[in-house]
C-alpha cells in the first residue's frame, strides 16, 4: 500500500513523498485474527468461563497485538524512516520518537 504525505520543514520547504508499506496486507490478516480473537474471549466472559482461562487468552492476545506492533514499526522504519533521513524530515523523526515512548512505557 503507497502512502502519500507532505512535510514542512522548520525552514518552510514543503517536501512530498510516498512510501510503500510491503506489510499492509500481512497487518491487516493479523488484525483480522486479533479481533476474531478478542470476540473469542468476550464470549468466554458472557459464558463464564473461568478466569485463569480468560487471562491466558488475553496474554495471547496482548502478544499479537506487540507483535503487529513491532511488524508495523519494522517497516515503517525501512520505508518512512529511510525517506526521512533522505529528505531531512525531522518531524517524521520526531513522530516515531513519540510512538516509541508510547509502546515502551
Amino acid at each position: 500500500m503507497t502512502h502519500e504525505h507532505e512535510h514542512i520543514l522548520a525552514d518552510g520547504t514543503v517536501i512530498k513523498h510516498s512510501h510503500t508499506h510491503t506489510q499492509t496486507k500481512a497487518v491487516l490478516n493479523r488484525m483480522s485474527r486479533i479481533i476474531g480473537h478478542m470476540q473469542a474471549v468476550k464470549q468466554m466472559i458472557k459464558d463464564g468461563r473461568d478466569c485463569s482461562e480468560v487471562l491466558i487468552q488475553l496474554s495471547a492476545v496482548d502478544a499479537a497485538i506487540r507483535s503487529v506492533s513491532r511488524v508495523i514499526l519494522k517497516d515503517h522504519m525501512e520505508h518512512c524512516i529511510v525517506d526521512a533521513i533522505k529528505t531531512g524530515d525531522e518531524e517524521s523523526l520526531e513522530n516515531l520518537n513519540k510512538a516509541i515512548d508510547q509502546i515502551f512505557k
